[in-house]
């Protein structure tokens, strides 16, 4: 499958690359990386202005009306060049979910400021135990007159150390293991016995673990219907996988580029490594895996667009395959470059790094391909 994109769609593209490519290669990056914050406002307010905040949302909402073709748009561009800033968690989660199942007024008090790079979100549903089980939840919110108290724990909340707002999935009702039982609430960062236990994470993002000891949550916070946060975070999931499947291509066409290039140039035995046909063969399977992966991406965003059914399934099937192939794109690239390859000094390393947290976003390729068998 190969999309045509539209006048628009392309003006995005070529925007977004002539962005990056002036502002943010890699050595810039690393050095937004090596901050005491990790990311750049600076940076992510530029992406603002471009309108890549506002460009997957409704023009109901307020957005662009890109929908999914536009996230893929914008996270294979990230996945080039390896960005840091929280579009995803921002835009593709935390906005996704309140376009979704917000209320209106959700909608007129959250998504303005989002759009406008104003306000950083993050999710937090993942638990010690609920491996990639969006039911699994042993955190609770109990309903007191006009408030909801929240305890618990969650699991590696990436950019919750960047976040202004955080969305936390917790039990209602129901045993730990119920589909039905789970709801969202929109929670402060600074709320009152929230405690955060940041870390880096070995892509160079920051991440935290999030102690919530009876923090109130006003009933008005509430995201979507009580009970129901199970499908939510299942539609969620989905939009998330097209997403980081778009940022995995990004990440592997930089890589099959900088390798082909490095055997060009690279010489053995007096002669370049791209004469040596076994490498030539190699890097054949890695140009077949990648636009086998393309082809994926691409049929999983427009499905997402159009609301084809089995929306899902094809998901999993994605997120499987795209997975298996970027890293075997990934290992291939090192092994090319040789001990250089891990090096801090190349990029191919950190490509390879962020590949590894892809693969264990929403579920490893493992995981997804056992879930695509069962549907």
């Amino acid at each position: 499958m190969d999309i045509q994109l539209t006048e628009e769609q392309e003006l995005l593209r070529g925007s977004l690359q002539r962005l990056l490519r002036d502002r943010y290669d890699f050595d810039a990056r690393r050095k937004i990386v090596a901050t005491d914050e990790g990311w750049s406002r600076k940076h992510w307010s530029a992406f603002a202005e471009l309108g890549l905040c506002a460009a997957p949302f409704q023009e109901s909402s307020g957005g662009l009306g890109g929908g999914p073709l536009a996230t893929m748009i914008v996270m294979r561009e990230f996945g080039r060049n390896l960005v840091v800033e929280p579009f995803l968690e921002t835009v593709v989660l935390a906005g996704g979910l309140i376009e979704d199942v917000g209320s209106q007024a959700q909608h007129d008090a959250f998504l303005p400021q989002i759009m406008a790079g104003e306000s950083i979100w993050a999710l937090a549903w993942a638990e010690g135990c609920s491996r990639y089980d969006f039911n699994n939840v042993a955190t609770t919110a109990r309903r007191q007159s006009e408030v909801y108290v929240l305890n618990g724990t969650k699991a590696t909340v990436i950019g919750a150390p960047w976040a202004d707002k955080l969305i936390v999935s917790a039990r209602t009702s129901g045993e730990p293991r119920d589909r039905s039982g789970v709801s969202l609430f929109v929670v402060d960062r600074q709320s009152a016995n929230l405690h955060l236990q940041s870390f880096k994470t070995i892509d160079g993002r920051r991440a935290a673990e999030i102690t919530l000891m009876n923090v109130q949550v006003p009933a008005s916070q509430l995201l979507g219907t009580e009970g129901e946060g199970v499908a939510a975070l299942e539609a969620c999931r989905d939009r998330a996988i097209a997403a980081l499947c778009a940022e995995a291509v990004g990440a592997m066409s930089e890589l099959n580029s900088v390798t082909l290039e490095y055997a060009k140039t690279r010489k053995q035995f007096g002669v370049a490594l791209g004469t040596f046909q076994v490498l030539q063969h190699r890097m054949v399977d890695m140009f077949i895996a990648l636009e086998e992966a393309i082809s994926l991406t691409q049929h999983l965003n427009l499905s997402l667009a159009t609301g084809e059914p089995h929306g899902s399934k094809l998901a999993s099937g994605a997120k499987s395959k795209v997975g298996y192939a970027a890293r075997f794109i990934a290992e291939q690239a090192i092994q090319l470059h040789g001990g250089m390859g891990m090096s801090d000094e190349l990029n191919v390393g950190h490509y390879f790094k962020r590949i590894a947290s892809i693969n264990v976003q929403f579920g490893d390729p493992t995981y997804h391909l056992m879930r695509y068998a069962r549907s």
